[in-house]
């Protein structure tokens, strides 16, 4: 079977974070990729697109182009940003059937199942069930 591009995107990330040492490290450039997300609509920050379960404010909307959804997302929060841009890179721009079939190893495989608050954790999986209700839903 040929590999997504949501597994090709999770393998791209991982070899990414092999260059870091420590942590301090792998956390300012996740921050720094959230200094990256595109701008978020304004009009878009209501409660209809607001994430629950995240203790920083995140709001995450989706669009259909062809066959694929493009998300788009923000919070106030830095390293949830970043977070964001780590879940944009690999579930958006694909279609339903590949974001469903693609589970979040890279969470594991990056440590950020250990490494991040529980708070955050709970948040980044609040993000997914969305992403993914969005997909069965398409």
């Amino acid at each position: 079977m040929a590999t997504s591009g949501a597994e090709l995107a999770q393998q791209e990330l991982v070899e990414e974070f092999e260059i870091f040492d420590n942590w301090m490290d792998r956390y300012q450039y996740i921050i720094d990729m959230g200094k990256q997300l595109p701008d978020f609509p304004e009009e878009q920050r209501t409660e209809e697109f607001k994430i629950q379960g995240c203790q920083s404010n995140v709001w995450m909307c989706h669009e259909g182009q062809g066959d694929k959804l493009i998300f788009k997302a923000t919070s106030d929060a830095a390293i949830v940003s970043g977070l964001i841009a780590l879940l944009l890179r690999i579930y958006s721009d694909r279609t339903p059937d590949e974001i469903s079939q693609t589970e979040p190893h890279f969470l594991k495989d990056l440590g950020l199942d250990k490494h991040l608050s529980p708070t955050r954790s709970n948040g980044l999986h609040a993000m997914l069930e969305r992403i993914y209700q969005v997909a069965k839903q398409s």
